[in-house]
């Protein structure tokens, strides 16, 4: 798939980064993995991310990514576009990214370096050097130790001359103000993508800002609900927004910010609940206390059937 072929497709609706199916040693589990792909590839996603942020790249080792990165080409060929998650030093994120090219991924998700801030010239050669390491489709998460501004952007959109697969820009800040001048300034260069975790509190916001997709986390454990959100965005259905928003969402939020990393902990434990576990999360990740866990079954419940 060539670059501007994967821009066009992530232009076109709900994304969803898949949890990582672990056993109870805490081990992948690609039997498990590939059965949740074959669960959520028909519900209508225009692509997944594989090993993303929700399906815990971070805690994963060189050897495991292909594995994970394999299963899901190998699951979805056909059905669904498969986006790998990339990150970490420069040099690792590279090999990642080269690894995913070879085993059939249709592009990249660049995730934070990690740990290290750097200045707006280093982070420019950051993804310029992962761009000019492949040919596939490069997405720029602009997240954390990674956040690129307006006037930065523009220098990536000449260094888009040497690199026209830098294809799009996901957004995991929220500011509004430097948002909409990326947005202004850089028009339809990118292909831009809601990023912010429990993307679906801020889609009519971003939508409003010219970015009408995002990434859906709950799509993981209610994919029609997740669905149903989506085209309730982008038809301005605001009573079916504001009724997800209050008797679900909202809920969903105050049991999310309990502790740091429940935003990936509560997917996993949305996932068991429906009868599709994932198995644990790793550390330094928490797994949901039990009443936790009850406060999210009654909460799913009153969804309905997915």
């Amino acid at each position: 798939m060539n670059p501007q072929d994967l821009k066009t497709i992530v232009s076109s609706g709900l994304l969803s980064f898949p949890v990582t199916d672990f056993d109870a040693q805490g081990d992948f589990n690609p039997k498990g993995y590939a059965g949740r792909l074959e669960w959520l590839a028909p519900y209508g996603a225009s692509a997944l991310f594989a090993a993303g942020g929700t399906g815990e790249f971070f805690s994963l080792t060189g050897d495991e990514y292909p594995a994970i990165i394999k299963t899901a080409v190998d699951t979805c060929r056909g059905k669904v576009p498969i986006i790998a998650g990339v990150g970490g030093p420069t040099r690792f994120a590279m090999a990642c990214a080269q690894e995913a090219e070879r085993l059939g991924a249709h592009g990249i998700l660049l995730l934070p370096h990690y740990l290290m801030e750097a200045c707006q010239e280093g982070l420019i050669a950051h993804v310029e050097a992962v761009c000019k390491s492949v040919k596939f489709g490069v997405i720029v998460y602009n997240r954390n130790v990674c956040k690129l501004t307006a006037d930065s952007l523009a220098i990536l959109a000449i260094l888009a001359d040497r690199c026209p697969n830098l294809i799009g820009f996901k957004d995991g800040v929220g500011n509004i103000e430097t948002m909409s001048s990326i947005f202004l300034k850089m028009g339809d260069r990118f292909s831009y993508l809601g990023g912010l975790p429990t993307a679906e509190v801020y889609a009519a916001a971003y939508k409003a800002l010219g970015t009408p997709v995002y990434s859906s986390a709950v799509f993981n454990f209610i994919p029609k609900t997740a669905m149903d959100f989506y085209h309730a965005v982008a038809r301005d259905d605001m009573a079916t927004q504001h009724r997800l928003l209050k008797d679900f969402f909202m809920p969903y939020l105050a049991i999310r910010n309990k502790n740091p990393g429940y935003a990936v902990s509560i997917v996993k434990a949305g996932a068991t609940l429906v009868g599709h576990s994932a198995g644990p999360v790793r550390p330094p990740l928490i797994d949901l206390k039990p009443a936790e866990m009850e406060e999210l079954a009654a909460l799913i419940k009153t969804l309905g059937p997915q």
